[in-house]
């Protein structure tokens, strides 16, 4: 990547890399290398096949589909062409779906005729009768396979996108529950992807399997568009698991090892690690917070002498806003995110909104690179973009050394598996089922998965209502990693004077106990 002139969208950052590394590999699919070269003709073949069902630029196409060529290529149709990308996950269920398809208006989904026990082919049917913006219902089969091999040629880029023009929605819950519709642009992407590639030093010669989700920003931003900025590889893992990582590892060793806590405990536990060469490896990200001890001390005996950095962003920072130094002493990785990215800003702020000294609490605010304008569905918050600046919601303080110490969340949030939850949005649904009168969730440490849902339920007096039974309700219409993982049974709940249930009080049973 020419340094000196920086791409502007992402369709001239994958011009660019084409150019500069047509005949290296940039993708690997299900054991299958693709070029730069190749993967830029078939996102062009892709585009000009979307143009020619009448989508335009500024329409929507839902992605709902695991990692994979397919994904990737929609995404960089879309930056060819001006179309947005909807990054809908393949845990999503029925309620999750209806509400996103619907407030993003999309014209077109992709999608498979069926995954992991779920008809999309039965559901995406019914959805298109229900949603009148919805024409196009698009397969990933034969009939996408021959969608590359033809019209490549028929596809008129002209000048392209802007780079303030939208490129992809993704969708982030918010305090309600009610999911809000992070709108990604060219700029904001490039300003925290550029950044990242910085600062790692990324390179053609890196190699990453890429376990992230590309419905979030871990996935596409942090990781996608950080590589194509390189000119490096990602193989692309459709859903993790410690065995299928490890077994591609062993056949094109890593040089970068990324993912949130749970997923590099569950690679560290595997047996198979053992038989991986790991010598090509030369950074390992954290993503989501800072380190724990205990897996930092995995990760430094099992991979001496590798850089180890943290990683924190957001959807609405488009990826990674921050990141621990090169070299950075336990300490550092141990209590704090890092320091923020070339060309972005921070202000600890206070209740009044004034920015705080060195080592006081306040709020996160960020502002540049990266930071989206505003939320582009229904839910909107203005509250969360005031004065210019992107109001976190996690407090925090800045040390001596300009290290951002991370010391908890205004909100209820918690990280289950990598996975932000809100308790709300799963009290809603286990409220929902006709013998429960009053629930609280709250999140709890966990060895593994780092925090899980704990939720406190009181059964109406008249009803009869099963731990299987609520769990089942959940399943229903919550994505796997949203279900409760622990059920408490009470006869009530600590309430305020007004009838308020006190969180705080069942979170100060839960350190007591």
């Amino acid at each position: 990547m020419n340094a000196c002139i920086p791409p502007r969208t992402v369709a001239q950052a994958l011009a660019q890399t084409v150019a500069d590394h047509p005949h290296r590999n940039a993708y690997i699919d299900q054991g299958r290398s693709y070029s730069w070269q190749q993967v830029d003709v078939m996102a062009s073949a892709w585009a000009a096949h979307l143009s020619s069902l009448g989508l335009r630029p500024g329409d929507r196409i839902g992605i709902i589909l695991p990692n994979g060529l397919p994904w990737v290529l929609s995404y960089l149709a879309a930056a060819k062409t001006g179309l947005v990308v909807v990054g809908l996950s393949v845990r999503y269920r029925d309620a999750e779906l209806d509400f996103m398809l619907q407030d993003s208006q999309v014209k077109a989904v992709l999608a498979p005729r069926e995954f992991a026990g779920f008809d999309y082919q039965n559901y995406l049917a019914q959805a298109r009768r229900r949603f009148a913006a919805l024409e196009h219902l698009l397969w990933v089969d034969e009939g996408f396979e021959q969608a590359l091999r033809s019209g490549a040629k028929a596809l008129h880029e002209g000048d392209g996108p802007a780079p303030d023009d939208l490129l992809m929605i993704i969708y982030t819950s918010g305090t309600t529950g009610r999911p809000k519709a992070a709108g990604l642009t060219h700029r904001s992407q490039l300003g925290s992807a550029l950044a990242q590639h910085a600062h790692v030093k990324a390179a053609a010669e890196d190699m990453v399997q890429l376990a992230m989700p590309l419905n979030h920003v871990g996935g596409i931003t942090c990781g996608v568009l950080t590589m194509l900025l390189a000119g490096g590889c990602c193989e692309l893992v459709p859903m993790f698991s410690p065995e299928s990582v490890l077994r591609m590892a062993q056949k094109h060793p890593p040089t970068w090892l990324v993912g949130v806590p749970t997923m590099l405990t569950l690679l560290l536990m595997h047996p198979l690690l053992a038989e991986v060469d790991m010598s090509r490896l030369r950074l390992i990200v954290v993503g989501g917070s800072n380190v724990e001890p205990v897996l930092l001390q995995r990760l430094q005996q099992q991979f001496p002498g590798v850089n180890i950095m943290n990683l924190y962003g957001l959807s609405e920072t488009s990826g990674a806003i921050a990141m621990t130094p090169w070299q950075a002493d336990q300490q550092a990785l141990l209590h704090s995110i890092g320091k923020p990215l070339q060309g972005a800003q921070l202000r600890v702020a206070g209740a009044d909104g004034e920015e705080l000294r060195s080592g006081e609490v306040g709020e996160l605010w960020f502002r540049g690179a990266g930071v989206i304008p505003a939320y582009v569905g229904q839910q909107q918050d203005e509250e969360v973009f005031a004065g210019g600046w992107l109001h976190s919601g996690d407090l925090g303080f800045v040390d001596e050394q300009g290290l951002i110490h991370l010391k908890g969340r205004q909100k209820d949030m918690f990280i289950q598996g990598g996975f932000n939850v809100y308790p709300s949005e799963v009290e809603g649904v286990i409220a929902s089922h006709a013998g429960v009168l009053m629930v609280a969730g709250i999140g709890v440490p966990d060895p593994v998965l780092g925090e899980v849902g704990r939720y406190y339920i009181v059964i109406r007096p008249d009803a009869s209502v099963s731990e299987e039974e609520l769990l089942t309700h959940c399943r229903q219409q919550l994505a796997d990693y949203k279900l409760p993982r622990q059920l408490v049974f009470r006869t009530e709940l600590p309430l305020t004077p007004a009838g308020k249930i006190q969180k705080a009080l069942l979170r100060a049973e839960e350190c007591c106990s």
